[in-house]
């Protein structure tokens, strides 16, 4: 277990190793919550969580769209495929 100290600034250093571990890079913000067992860091999502609703449609395509037929038909093509070619 590594230590670290808190800065007049009121800041902490995290040891390199638990950064590195995490993939954490300076800049990335943080959820901060305090628990019964001490402080918890939690990194904040580059993206606020949204349901399909509210994302739906919002892609531009070319063309009109596919109907469930065409989808799992070109499924099931890609499915055969890759098994032919020894994927699965």
């Amino acid at each position: 277990m590594e230590t670290t100290r808190l800065s007049t600034k009121g800041q902490i250093v995290l040891p390199l190793q638990i950064r590195t571990s995490r993939s954490w890079v300076p800049g990335m913000e943080f959820a901060v919550e305090e628990t019964a067992d001490g402080i918890l860091l939690r990194p904040v999502g580059a993206f606020p969580e949204t349901t399909l609703d509210q994302v739906a449609g919002c892609l531009r395509t070319k063309g009109k769209p596919k109907t469930i037929a065409q989808m799992d038909e070109a499924v099931q093509r890609e499915v055969v495929r890759r098994h032919d070619s020894g994927r699965y």
